[in-house]
């Protein structure tokens, strides 16, 4: 099935989900579950945090219109804020115009981080941990032979010499393969099994054993080229590289940049029960990698097509923690048909750059506040009362009088309900 499905925000929710069990092949449980809005019981969500008393719901929507590497998905996204999913959509639909959106990636690979103080030598400790390293990924290798017979495991070390106000510090990175997995347990068992024998071979005492969140070496790449028609014309497509060149060039706007970027990122990271501020720190990190704040997508035009590309590191798993232990986090994998962990990171990477454009061009075209604010007015309606058919007439009346505020809706919705009593 094409994820092409023009008015699909104005069917019913049994409708679109309908088109989404017969994409995704849900079973009946599935489609009963979804169907509970609730889909995290209290029992399961008491085995996955401490102190629990209940659960907290965030809506769940489906992006449509996404061809990414020539194949179609449906985007489950997670997320409270009016107009992303929307957004994400339509902005999907301008990128089939020509092509949609490739994406590539590195291996799955995170660094787990072994902190060494007070090494009498620091350069000479380095180079002797430098020529132990068959012995120290073998050492690592052994706290998971199932990731090792996978493929993954410790694949390489670096060491580095860490000037600090306090004194010198020897780090070691712990490279691993993680497979399918976001894989901080197993780096960080990995972390802490090497520790004292670094400890050993150098003289010093270690400290942190950790993973690293700013996973540099599992990156994602996302490029899309679009004809300038289908974006709004030329004027719009140099809007858009406009936008970009301001972020480039101003921390300022770099930060609310990719924050339109994160909006399409984190919905999915949520929706497949992944870590999302791992994710969120990785990506500002990597954004200011070079000492200043930057994008992580870039846009430009030659006036016949608009070219964008993103990169940016992006952790996450379809095995382990939450993404198996929440049943939706289990539907909305089912519902992306993901195979693999590099594969959900590339379909991730590509919602973060075609939510990008959606705001870019709402910036560079009719201003942000067009879309977004139809849909808030709808939020602030039922904040004054509204029920029924009641909300969409209050917003649609705030939104003709340009005035979208709870005290202007109450007086609206008083106008309606005194007319119909009339």
């Amino acid at each position: 099935m094409s994820s092409r499905i023009p008015g699909f925000y104005k069917l019913s929710i049994e409708e679109r989900l309908k088109i989404v069990s017969e994409f995704a092949n849900l079973t009946d449980e599935e489609i009963n579950l979804l169907k509970k809005y609730c889909g995290l019981d209290i029992d399961t969500a008491n085995r996955m945090i401490e102190n629990v008393i209940s659960t907290y719901q965030l809506p769940l929507g489906i992006a449509v219109n996404f061809l990414i590497n020539n194949r179609d998905y449906l985007i489950p996204m997670v997320i409270e804020e009016p107009s992303v999913v929307a957004a994400a959509s339509n902005a999907a639909r301008m990128t089939r115009e020509g092509g949609g959106v490739y994406t590539m990636s590195t291996g799955p690979f995170m660094i787990g981080q072994i902190q060494l103080v007070k090494v009498p030598q620091p350069a000479i400790a380095r180079l002797e941990i430098l020529k132990r390293k068959e012995e120290i990924l073998e050492l690592a290798n052994q706290c998971d032979p199932v990731l090792v017979k996978l493929g993954g495991g410790a694949k390489d070390l670096e060491v580095r010499i860490v000037e600090t106000r306090i004194g010198v510090m020897l780090i070691v990175h712990l490279i691993v393969d993680v497979r399918d997995a976001m894989g901080a347990n197993a780096v960080n068992t990995m972390a802490e099994t090497v520790a004292p024998r670094l400890a050993s071979i150098t003289g010093g005492s270690f400290r942190l054993r950790i993973l690293s969140n700013l996973a540099d070496r599992r990156i994602v790449r996302a490029w899309t080229k679009i004809p300038v028609e289908a974006v709004g014309g030329k004027d719009v497509a140099e809007g858009i590289m406009e936008a970009w060149a301001f972020a480039e060039a101003d921390s300022y706007r770099a930060a609310t940049h990719n924050k339109g970027i994160m909006n399409g990122v984190d919905a999915v990271v949520i929706a497949t029960g992944n870590d999302w501020r791992a994710v969120e720190a990785g990506a500002h990190a990597y954004a200011a990698r070079d000492g200043r704040y930057k994008p992580l997508s870039r846009w430009e035009t030659d006036g016949n097509y608009l070219y964008g590309s993103l990169e940016m590191p992006l952790a996450v798993g379809i095995v382990g923690g939450a993404t198996k232990t929440h049943p939706l986090a289990r539907i909305c994998l089912k519902i992306l048909g993901v195979k693999t962990a590099q594969e959900l990171a590339e379909v991730i990477g590509a919602v973060g750059l075609v939510q990008n454009l959606a705001a870019l061009r709402a910036l560079a075209a009719e201003g942000i506040q067009a879309g977004h604010m139809s849909l808030h007015a709808k939020n602030i309606a039922v904040m004054a009362g509204a029920v029924g058919d009641e909300i969409d007439l209050v917003a649609e009346e705030m939104i003709r009088e340009k005035t979208v505020r709870i005290d202007k809706a109450q007086e609206i919705l008083n106008r309606i309900r005194v007319s119909r009593k009339t």
